[in-house]
């Protein structure tokens, strides 16, 4: 089949009536539960689980968890009511603010960013960023530290350990938040299911036993380009499709290009696609505007990726 703009356009209608199907077998045959967990973040993703989980299972079986804590936006939680009203599941909101402090969540991050910034406070915001265009860069992607306050922002690479501890100390967040899903599913003897998308899951932009979490993964296999198809035709509200996608995880907003992919969805989907599927880079090129060199890039760091992320979706290795 010959690569078009249009390759990934799908029949929305049947897929979400497969996809219901299957989360009706996975959830009551497969997992012997009655009823779905879903954290909902007012994200793309979420509400698109959510939404198919309500159609599937029927509003009363499921439950949306808007888990807040300190640095998340206020319009993560406005976006998740309106989605639930529009819906009509219930939601439960647990701030996990106070679990992650005991944890040492916002202490252990504050810790390196200081030994980056030591100027660093609680009147600064901070984020990691990535180079913004991946098709123009011949190394490996590295990570910039930005700080802003009221004074404007500062910007400097970040040293790997620094990088790590940050990301470590932010993925109690996500970890957290996968263990508030399981008392509200295991109360009712439920499943959790997860909301990540194909980008998310094969490029390991997850925290594992954390987002990775969850008994059922119903959009792992689609493009982040596709949940969106979905989400039109399920009548998500306007304003979460509008919504640019954040990681909604860092005090100061980040958008999840900016943190880890590096390109707009519709030109990685497609050239992952593209890559998948044996099309030659000097054909994508054509298709998408670009040049059969910033193609090639973009295939390389797509793999790079879903290689050096393998061990995230591994299962726990055992002896023989």
């Amino acid at each position: 089949m010959a690569f078009t703009k249009d390759s990934l356009k799908i029949d929305a209608e049947k897929v979400v009536d497969e996809l219901c199907q299957t989360m009706r077998n996975q959830i009551r045959k497969d997992l012997k539960k009655t009823g779905a967990v879903i954290g909902i973040s007012g994200g793309i993703d979420s509400s698109v689980c959510a939404a198919l989980a309500a159609r599937a299972l029927g509003p009363k079986r499921v439950v949306g968890i808007m888990m807040p804590e300190t640095d998340s936006s206020p319009e993560s939680e406005q976006l998740a009511r309106e989605l639930a009203g529009t819906f009509g599941f219930e939601t439960i909101k647990e701030n996990i603010s106070a679990g992650l402090a005991g944890l040492g969540c916002y202490e252990r991050r504050d810790e390196a960013v200081k030994s980056v910034f030591p100027e660093f406070d609680s009147s600064y915001t901070s984020k990691i960023t990535i180079p913004s265009n991946i098709l123009e860069k011949d190394s490996f992607n590295f990570f910039n530290l930005t700080i802003a306050n009221k004074d404007g922002e500062k910007v400097k690479r970040l040293p790997l350990d620094a990088y790590l501890q940050i990301v470590a100390a932010s993925n109690l967040k996500q970890r957290l938040r996968m263990t508030t899903l399981y008392f509200h599913a295991e109360k009712r003897n439920w499943a959790v299911v997860g909301t990540g998308n194909k980008d998310e899951h094969m490029q390991g932009f997850f925290v594992k036993y954390g987002d990775g979490g969850a008994d059922l993964k119903p959009i792992a296999h689609l493009f982040k380009i596709q949940v969106y198809q979905i989400a039109e035709f399920l009548g998500v509200p306007k304003e979460i499709i509008k919504r640019t996608p954040t990681t909604d995880t860092y005090s100061a907003e980040v958008t999840q290009e900016e943190f880890f992919f590096g390109l707009d969805f519709y030109t990685m989907d497609m050239l992952w696609h593209a890559m998948e599927t044996g099309v030659p880079a000097a054909e994508a090129a054509k298709v998408l505007g670009i040049s059969t060199e910033q193609a090639e890039k973009g295939y390389a760091n797509i793999q790079r990726k879903i290689t050096a992320t393998e061990y995230l979706r591994m299962l726990p290795l055992e002896a023989e």
